[in-house]
């Protein structure tokens, strides 16, 4: 029996708790060190999650333990791009937490190393892994929209002001990248891009409406033009108390389907198959962060963590590898210029 794959966790907060619980239910995977710039921080982590390896505040030292296989990232938005560079370059596999990075540019100088030293890497996407969007996906692949005309999300979350307070990086343009397109609603940005496909052409606002002391976004709204022809719309916000569960909506000429949360709530096709039943009759009975960021299963991580352990012992790309992760950075980055300039901006 091969030795199960060794991840190290660079970062010691709240995801990073994600991840030690999906780690833990992978057979072929286990926590092989823990990084904290705070050693305190890093010994209560592992306390918390009942684990046995060291603690190093130096991620060069951790990469030196033998049986360290692959790194997980879970530092702040804006700082993932050095440990993964390092990680990389010291031929480690490579996951990151959402966003892969901040900027398209920052992004690609991450997938770049990788590619050099023949690492594995991926975007944590988990939403992707939900039975209700794999259906969804599908469906979309076994063409039963018909054709594309209109794709929809939307994140109306709240977030208190308390929530930006703590922690000094979240609200920041150089940690957080962004605000509740960047950090929220970028899981639905990822999963229309994952259905709809490429964005030719996007226009859009922003605004900071019910939060202080914070540089990024709380509200915000785009419409998109997809390369099939298909429109978009995405709305997106950390102001909209006390929080809705997140939605998307696919259209075509020949079916709708909506999804909220992890529930199929519309699922509606011409002609009918004899599986739409079950499909419709699917409940996931997940939480979702709409208030509270915590309140989420760790089963997608789970399951995501458990496809790139098969990546790198199938020798094979992962299913959310980094130019995926890229796609929703570029996007949103996209939305953000054409807030400033008032104008439609042109993709790629």
């Amino acid at each position: 029996m091969p030795a199960p794959i060794g991840f190290a966790i660079v970062g010691c907060g709240m995801i990073a708790r994600f991840h030690a619980r999906a780690l833990a239910e992978i057979p072929d995977a286990r926590v092989a060190a823990v990084v904290s710039r705070k050693a305190s921080t890093g010994d209560e982590f592992i306390r918390d999650m009942a684990l046995t390896c060291p603690v190093f505040t130096e991620l060069e030292e951790t990469l030196k333990v033998p049986g360290v296989d692959a790194v997980i990232i879970t530092t702040p938005s804006g700082a993932h791009r050095e440990p993964a560079l390092f990680a990389a370059a010291a031929g480690k596999h490579v996951v990151v937490e959402k966003p892969l990075e901040i900027t398209p540019e920052r992004c690609d100088a991450i997938i770049d190393v990788c590619d050099r030293h023949g690492v594995k890497l991926c975007t944590i996407f988990p939403s992707r892994f939900g039975d209700a969007n794999l259906e969804l996906k599908s469906a979309l692949d076994a063409g039963r929209f018909g054709k594309l005309t209109l794709g929809e999300i939307s994140c109306k979350w709240w977030r208190s002001q308390a929530y930006y307070d703590e922690g000094g990086w979240k609200g920041t343009k150089a940690l957080d990248g962004g605000g509740a397109l960047m950090n929220q609603a970028i899981h639905n940005v990822d999963l229309l891009l994952w259905m709809m496909g490429d964005v030719t052409h996007v226009s859009g606002f922003t605004a900071t409406l019910a939060h202080e002391r914070i540089e990024v976004e709380d509200t915000a709204v785009a419409v998109l033009r997809f390369k099939n022809g298909a429109l978009g719309v995405i709305q997106a916000t950390t102001s909209v108390h006390p929080g809705y569960p997140k939605r998307i909506a696919i259209h075509g000429n020949k079916g709708s389907a909506e999804i909220e949360q992890d529930d199929i709530v519309r699922w509606d096709f011409e002609p009918q198959s004899d599986d739409d039943a079950r499909i419709r009759s699917m409940k996931s009975g997940a939480s979702g962060g709409a208030a509270d960021p915590k309140a989420i299963s760790h089963e997608g991580h789970r399951r995501q963590l458990a496809d790139f352990v098969d990546a790198i012992q199938r020798n094979r790309t992962p299913k959310v590898d980094g130019r995926e992760g890229r796609k929703s950075v570029e996007l949103i980055r996209a939305i953000y210029r054409a807030n400033e300039t008032g104008r439609v901006v042109e993709l790629g």
